[in-house]
């Protein structure tokens, strides 16, 4: 493949690749018989996307699921109309978004009012709850009395003072899962195809249950190209038994804390080393104050291994900096949500931390390595969205939160590349916003041998960073081969 006449760091370059590589580089470049050319037309040159933080199968899941939550519904007038006009698939109804902004606290009798006449589930927004109509609770068996009551019952199943469940269900994604009609898994393809249009080429699947099972089921779409682009795999501690290859990286060892539950420290800790001692990193779902602290104190009774790192980061103190800092941490958060919920943050988070809701350029200047994803699908899947709110801090009403953590496009960009987690790779970028350094363009690196990722824009960069979004997206190309373009 030859990319001729691209931007590249300011400069007009073109670029032959071969077996996923870069095999040569210089101002102009001719191409060879019967190789595959792509005409940039002066539009910038960018390393393929790196999303640090989705999970894919649950992605595949919401795009066939029914939207229960803000910007698709409103109400619950919209979320009744929504849900009543939907197919079940597997006979059950999955809805997904939901936010207390609809209707407020959602239970079994609320859900049984809208009067859809399948088992209904649906999720809310953050991920860590699901809500059940009574014909979801029957096919569960969860309204069983304390004589027949089963002793595998969900630990997050709330009940009401006489014993009755009340549809809501905390944090029992697998248990909820191994007891729903059988089905195939998700057809990654529709997923993978969206992630592409936005420039990704490598996904990091965050998600804490994934384990063997998981990896041959990404395995086989890697196979079948409905999972094109390159995967790290985080998960269970199952993982570590794993081979790997180019396609599929057995990650960090997922931990997930909740504030309401934290485990005994001590225990934590002895998990964390027992993932040292298998060669595996690992990342903590850490939200609250409170649970980074925790995490914190986790990881300086374990010992630190070289990548580990905190996920979310959501409430970030500034008397957590240093010791982040200090332990030879990494960060990885999700700036989409400022735009995304931002508005609800402002009616419902105290004013005095504001300011502190996922930072940006505050662990940039602390020197703490900084990467970006999604959340995906309880953020928005488009990277473009989290680089725009990295830039502004704007809310959809036009808030700006925490503008101190404003960042150039540059650096805003960088976050989702996949060096950026290294320090040399921030400080070659930093924070530098000057008129005459974004005359050399995004900072890129592009050198013989490099792997052939690549998302190429439609115009130059100094006019794509003042619109940034996913429409200037032209080709996105993995392991030298074009995973999408506009013009197909």
């Amino acid at each position: 493949m030859l990319i001729s006449n691209a931007e590249i760091a300011g400069r007009q370059t073109s670029l032959h690749c071969r077996n996923g590589v870069i095999v040569d580089l210089a101002d102009r470049l001719r191409a060879e018989p019967g190789e595959e050319e792509i005409d940039a037309r002066g539009g910038a040159l960018l390393p393929g996307l790196h999303d640090h933080h989705l999970h894919l199968f649950s992605l595949a899941a919401h795009l066939t699921s029914v939207p229960c939550g803000p910007p698709a519904v409103e109400s619950i007038e919209g979320m009744s109309l929504a849900l009543r006009r939907a197919k079940p698939v597997s006979g059950w109804l999955r809805g997904t978004g939901y936010f207390e902004s609809v209707a407020g606290e959602l239970d079994r009798s609320r859900l049984d009012a809208i009067g859809v006449d399948y088992p209904l589930r649906i999720q809310h927004r953050s991920g860590s709850m699901w809500f059940l109509n009574s014909l979801a609770i029957d096919e569960l068996g969860l309204d069983q009395n304390d004589a027949t009551r089963s002793s595998n019952e969900p630990i997050g199943l709330e009940r009401d003072e006489s014993g009755r469940a009340t549809g809501r269900l905390f944090r029992a994604d697998e248990w909820l899962r191994e007891r729903l009609p059988a089905r195939a898994a998700p057809d990654l393809s529709v997923a993978s195809s969206f992630l592409a249009s936005c420039g990704i080429t490598r996904l990091t699947d965050a998600t804490p249950t994934n384990g063997v099972a998981e990896a041959e089921l990404f395995r086989a779409a890697r196979r079948s190209g409905a999972l094109p682009q390159r995967l790290r795999m985080m998960g269970d501690l199952s993982l570590s038994s794993l081979a790997q290859d180019d396609g599929l990286e057995i990650a960090e060892y997922k931990i997930l804390l909740d504030e309401p539950a934290l485990p005994d420290l001590d225990e934590l800790a002895a998990s964390i080393r027992t993932a040292h001692r298998s060669g595996r990193s690992v990342a903590i779902h850490a939200v609250t104050r409170t649970e980074i602290h925790f995490a914190l104190a986790a990881l300086e009774m374990a010992g630190v291994r070289a990548g580990d790192r905190l996920e979310h980061a959501s409430l970030a103190p500034l008397e957590a900096f240093r010791r982040v800092q200090e332990l030879g941490l990494s960060v990885v958060t999700q700036p989409n949500f400022i735009s995304e919920r931002g508005d609800a943050y402002s009616e419902r988070v105290a004013t005095s931390d504001l300011n502190c809701l996922y930072r940006v350029k505050s662990w940039l200047e602390t020197g703490v390595p900084l990467a970006a994803g999604t959340d995906a699908p309880f953020g928005d899947p488009d990277p473009w969205q989290a680089i725009c709110a990295a830039v502004t801090r704007r809310t959809e009403s036009g808030i700006i939160l925490g503008p101190g953590e404003r960042v150039s496009p540059e650096t805003a960009l960088q976050l989702f590349t996949d060096d950026f987690l290294q320090p040399a790779a921030q400080a070659s970028i930093g924070l530098d916003d000057r008129p005459d350094a974004r005359k050399a363009g995004v900072y890129t690196n592009f050198a013989v041998g490099d792997r052939a990722d690549f998302c190429l824009l439609d115009a130059p960069w100094q006019e794509a960073r003042q619109a940034l979004s996913r429409k200037r997206v032209a080709v996105t190309i993995c392991a030298g081969r074009v995973l999408w373009s506009a013009g197909r």
